[in-house]
């Protein structure tokens, strides 16, 4: 459980707020284990506000953490470097000490001068040396051209790996690689335990900000997730945690300055100052990581307040930087990442989009797990929905599906099936371009009802039933209109009115369908050949920098040159967002959409629940 003021959802939850422990945990603990940090849900009594987290490994329908290393040639040319050496024995004749005859021996095989020891290492080398009957490996990390010993085994090793961690607001992603090789191999991912203070960023800022000393909390909780994602990789890969002697890190600002054990009070408002935003490179120790003492870690630079280093690893990635033509970046998530440019000039943004792309503050939402609705189809004729869900193949349509579905159920709806949802719905005409759902559809098929003082459709029938409702029709109008708000001022920016290329960034945008991202106006019109999902772009891009020095030279230099642009101080924004509302867009023409797809033509004004077509007006009472 959480402790402390949780001012989004306007409570207080302290321990207190828990009955005592009970007998029957107490036998459960002495029976069967029960963690110091835990209770049964069964057996604990509630008996006052109070935020639960249900730990990973006992949920029912986990979610999907779909953040695999993608496939990329990457040039080796790592910070850290093994280097064989045999070193002269001692004599009466010669008085330099061990350390200082290996120097000497790195110097004249290697041509490596002017080398730092790091404090721990120099009780080790006599031992060393002398174990290795005067014959070592070293290793040596480099940056900005100054040598520093980081490592020191006896005889000849050729053995050492190297984590990538792309640090998300709602999933973690770990990538080890064989530094020796190159090639990733092992990779896992978890949720981001910090989801229990808060589901979008700010949840966070705000906790911190009602909470005294509530960023050690969050610091401790995302440090231990990514010490069990290492945990995981190695055991994967039948390695020591030991053997990592180098780790890279991105994430967005706040996650950024969380992991660092930075108070990210100050980018909760304007003017969003960053703590720090240069890239960091300094002893992993200093995290608390269980790793080689002297393993190193990177973290590339933020690019702005709201722009962090997982925007600069996937730009690093897709190298916009590079097009001939202007391409959009898009990294959708709680808060939206865009990246837009071409060799020329690159610019960024970030927008709120919150979580509700992310199954949050939909009605029957969900994140992406076994169970969730992830396609929909919806007849124009009959307004009768097919689904897919995550975990079996056949549509709903298929004889096969119910019995295949058996084991998971329809559980809900994850952020790629609300998105059809919605997009049908407007093909289907069940919604009108301003988001209403129409009332007089219920004349056409039951699917359609009346629902308070609104409409709402059934999705789907089961032993659960879920339904899209104006409220959920909203809040997808609403996180849709910041981002193409937000892509909008990029493109005023670079004075365009069109881009060439799309690329989507991170899980979600892997997984949405392009043709339902553009038709529901979440993203620009584009020839649909050229949008495309890209994967965890920032897990590429940290993977990058993990393994060779030239990109984090890049990446540095890249990210000075990139113009940023903050989408609240800009006047232009509310006016983008108001016309981004409609369904795809109140004046913005998408003529490669209407190539391939029918576009639903103009409504007059939905009826109202009272059938009158006007407003009703709130009576004074």
């Amino acid at each position: 459980m959480a402790e402390g003021k949780f001012a989004k959802h306007g409570i207080t939850s302290a321990a207190s707020h828990l009955a005592e422990f009970t007998d029957t945990e107490a036998r459960y603990r002495r029976l069967r284990s029960l963690a110091d940090d835990r209770r049964l849900s069964c057996s604990a009594k509630i008996v006052g506000d109070i935020v639960i987290d249900v730990p990973q490994d006992v949920q029912m329908q986990r979610q999907v953490v779909r953040k695999r290393a993608e496939n990329k040639n990457i040039t080796r040319n790592p910070a850290i470097r093994l280097h064989y050496v045999e070193v002269e024995q001692p004599d009466m004749e010669q008085p330099l000490g061990d350390l200082d005859r290996l120097l000497v021996s790195l110097n004249k095989e290697w041509q490596l001068t002017d080398i730092h020891v790091e404090s721990w290492l120099r009780p080790l080398v006599q031992k060393t040396l002398r174990k290795g009957d005067w014959k070592v490996t070293a290793a040596i990390h480099n940056r900005n051209g100054v040598n520093t010993l980081v490592g020191l085994w006896p005889e000849f090793r050729d053995i050492f790996y190297g984590i990538a961690v792309d640090i998300g607001s709602t999933t973690i992603a770990c990538h080890l690689s064989d530094m020796m090789s190159g090639r990733t191999i092992a990779s896992s991912g978890t949720s981001n335990p910090q989801i229990r203070f808060g589901e979008d960023l700010m949840s966070r800022v705000s906790y911190v900000m009602m909470n005294p000393g509530g960023e050690k909390q969050l610091t401790q909780t995302v440090r231990d997730a990514v010490g069990s994602l290492i945990e995981k990789v190695c055991a994967e890969a039948d390695i020591s945690s030991h053997d990592i002697l180098d780790s890279v890190f991105v994430g967005n600002p706040v996650m950024h300055h969380l992991f660092l054990g930075i108070d990210p009070t100050e980018l909760g408002g304007a003017p969003f100052a960053l703590a720090v935003s240069g890239a960091l490179d300094f002893p992993a120790r200093e995290l608390g990581l269980n790793l080689n003492p002297g393993a190193r870690t990177y973290i590339l630079p933020c690019i702005a307040g709201h722009v962090g280093a997982d925007a600069a690893a996937a730009t690093l990635a897709e190298a916009p930087h590079r097009e001939e033509f202007d391409t959009l970046l898009v990294d959708i998530g709680t808060n939206a990442e865009i990246i837009l440019g071409n060799k020329q000039r690159v610019v960024a943004a970030s927008s709120p989009t919150g979580p509700a792309f992310e199954g949050a503050e939909i009605s029957c939402g969900q994140r992406a797990a076994p169970g969730a609705i992830e396609r929909v189809r919806i007849d124009p004729e009959t307004l009768q929905s097919r689904i897919k869900i995550i975990g079996v193949d056949e549509w709903s349509d298929d004889p096969a599906f119910d019995e295949l579905s058996e084991a998971v159920g329809v559980t809900g709806v994850c952020g790629s099936g609300i998105i059809e949802a919605i997009g049908e719905m407007f093909l289907a005409g069940i919604i009108d371009e301003d988001g209403v759902i129409r009332g007089e559809m219920a004349e056409k098929s039951d699917r359609v009802f009346a629902d308070g003082r609104t409409f709402s459709y059934l999705l789907w029938t089961g032993k659960i039933e879920l339904k899209i409702t104006q409220t959920d029709v909203r809040a997808i109008q609403l996180a849709k209109a910041a981002l193409y708000a937000g892509v909008k001022l990029l493109m005023d920016k670079l004075e365009i009115d069109h881009v060439s290329k799309i690329k989507l960034a991170g899980a979600f945008g892997s997984y949405i369908d392009p043709k339902y991202a553009v038709l529901i106006g979440l993203l620009p019109d584009c020839d649909l050949k050229k949008v495309s999902g890209v994967g965890n772009a920032a897990g590429t891009g940290a993977r990058m920098a993990l393994l060779s020095r030239d990109h984090r030279t890049e990446v540095e230099e890249l990210v000075t040159n990139i113009e940023k642009l903050e989408t609240a101080l800009e006047p232009k924004f509310q006016e983008h967002f108001v016309n981004a509302m409609a369904f795809p867009n109140k004046v913005d023409l998408f003529p490669n959409l209407e190539a391939e797809l029918t576009l639903p033509p103009k409504m007059p004004p939905a009826n109202n629940a009272d059938g009158t077509g006007r407003r009703r007006r709130r009576r004074n009472r």
